[in-house]
């Protein structure tokens, strides 16, 4: 379980991370156990919790190595999802044999995950109440302040926090104690290339090779998703590969 001082969670290598420079980290991990988790995130979801307001968010997950394993050994995760546990092809899991194993992650409300892309095609199913995805193809990079230094604790992924869109509209005061910088890279991320969606339970959302996703669960939420095979490929409207690399670097 990961624990922040808000709703803000963003991905980063601890051993990279230099409170000196970079203050506190954004998350801390913690204990806490599934049954505490769901407690704290039914009383969230009850009070309406505010971004301010100290968020949590319990993950779990099983190894690519136990599919390859007899089924009556398999944990609950891969007898329950057997498309995207099953080591043939299936419409969910398209290269099995580069399949990263299936990771859940069970959100409370308000609680955000930065903007990031995965490597792989990735298939997202969600369980229990419903998340926001802010999907940006791969040319939109260069406007989305990712991270492109490779020793930096968060390459690969952005700080940005789009709920502070809003800031930049009309005369909050708030926007005077924004960094400049922050502001600056918010101005250039609002008039990026987007789209939007709500993942329901029982739904499942395809994010291709290289896509970015800013991710907000708006109830108690869970959901599983696995990644299978990368796709290298160009689309003249939304790019591919390509511009990632020319926007990353080397480690893209």
């Amino acid at each position: 379980c990961q624990e922040a001082e808000g709703n803000f969670f963003s991905f980063f290598i601890p051993m990279n991370w230099e409170p000196r420079t970079l203050g506190p980290p954004p998350t801390m991990d913690n204990d806490l156990t599934y049954a505490r988790w769901a407690k704290h995130a039914r009383y969230a979801d009850k009070v309406s919790l505010g971004p301010t307001e100290k968020h949590f968010y319990w993950q779990a997950g099983i190894p690519r190595e136990e599919r390859l394993h007899p089924e009556d050994t398999w944990t609950f995760v891969s007898r329950d999802l057997p498309s995207f546990s099953s080591p043939e092809p299936t419409f969910f899991g398209f290269m099995p044999e580069m399949q990263k194993g299936i990771q859940c992650r069970f959100g409370e409300r308000g609680v955000t995950a930065a903007t990031h892309y995965d490597a792989g095609r990735n298939m997202v199913a969600m369980m229990v109440g419903a998340k926001r995805y802010v999907l940006s193809p791969p040319n939109a990079c260069p406007n989305l302040g990712i991270v492109t230094r490779r020793r930096h604790p968060v390459f690969r992924h952005s700080l940005l926090n789009f709920g502070y869109l809003n800031l930049l509209e009309g005369d909050d005061p708030d926007v005077d104690t924004m960094p400049k910088e922050e502001r600056a890279w918010l101005e250039v991320a609002r008039d990026s290339m987007a789209v939007e969606t709500v993942l329901k339970a029982g739904e499942v959302l395809y994010i291709p090779s290289h896509w970015f996703h800013y991710i907000t669960s708006l109830q108690k939420s869970a959901q599983c998703n696995t990644r299978s095979g990368r796709d290298k490929g160009y689309h003249p409207e939304h790019g591919g590969f390509d511009d990632v690399m020319e926007c990353v670097g080397e480690g893209a």
